[in-house]
């Protein structure tokens, strides 16, 4: 399901189509509603792993005047911030402004891509600790696909635990995949370290498919469930760091569960226990 095409040379080099125009490197679709590719990254473009950056495409012109105007959404990058290229991973919409083109790129095909990167799930807005959480729900997962491939979360943190929720199994096969590839990939066990992959403590759930673990995760963590299965007492102020991105709902019932713990909400230019990604709407 994935397409695979070098970029060469003539085309690397060739005046862009689109305004701040990067080229689409491989595209794959996991799902009818899921689906991730690659683009090149900007020469200039700098970045902090877990950040985002505005992308899309020229939309379709005005009816009375013409004018074609670009549509663009904030895009988490999934890639860490050394890689070569820039990785998304995107809901599909039939009806959405941007998502009902933008799920239909093939390789060799040109995205608008704004080099000014921003967010908040980066590790200068928290505190240090010994024990990073990862919250996330559908495409919510793509800043943390950013931060388990980045060497520092494991410099900063003894234990990483990623939650993943979506509604049906197949909807998890891109952190499962992603996670199982990147503790067995050579390159990665050099570059972050065999004993710090086994750092990674992964827990998908489901809501609406039968899985071995069902449940919101906001649920699994009220009535201690998720203690239990990690053999992990509770979130602890004085050890616990965490990070979400997800739905709104989600947004708000694990602030309000992650603030009886103790937790405060940091930023950038604040440092705390706990950020959200409020930028997110998938």
């Amino acid at each position: 399901m994935t397409e695979h095409r070098p970029v060469t040379t003539d085309t690397a080099k060739a005046v862009p189509t689109l305004p701040d125009a990067q080229t689409v490197t491989s595209v794959t679709h996991w799902t009818d509603r899921l689906f991730s590719f690659r683009v090149t990254r900007p020469a200039s473009l700098r970045f902090r792993s877990g950040e985002f950056v505005m992308i899309g495409l020229m939309g379709d012109p005005h009816p009375e005047t013409g004018k074609v105007k670009p549509l663009l959404r904030a895009y988490s990058i999934a890639s860490p911030a050394w890689d070569d290229e820039l990785e998304f991973y995107s809901i599909k919409v039939q009806d959405g402004p941007l998502t009902s083109k933008l799920q239909h790129i093939k390789v060799g095909d040109e995205i608008i891509l704004r080099p000014k990167p921003v967010g908040t799930l980066v590790h200068d807005a928290l505190l240090p600790g010994s024990r990073l959480w990862f919250f996330a729900t559908g495409t919510g997962f793509a800043p943390f696909a950013s931060l388990l491939r980045e060497p520092e979360t494991y410099e900063k943190f003894d234990e990483v635990i990623i939650t993943h929720t979506c509604r049906d199994v197949a909807e998890l096969e891109y952190s499962r995949k992603l996670i199982e590839e990147l503790k067995a990939d050579e390159m990665m066990q050099e570059l972050i370290g065999t004993e710090n992959l086994a750092k990674i403590r992964y827990y998908p759930t489901t809501t609406r498919e039968t899985s071995p673990k069902m449940g919101r995760i906001t649920t699994l963590l009220e009535d201690g469930t998720v203690f239990a299965d990690l053999g992990i007492d509770s979130i602890n102020v004085a050890t616990d760091r965490a990070m979400v991105c997800g739905s709104m709902g989600l947004n708000k019932d694990i602030k309000v569960i992650l603030e009886g713990f103790g937790l405060e909400e940091g930023a950038n230019s604040d440092p705390k226990h706990y950020v959200i990604e409020k930028a997110f709407v998938g």
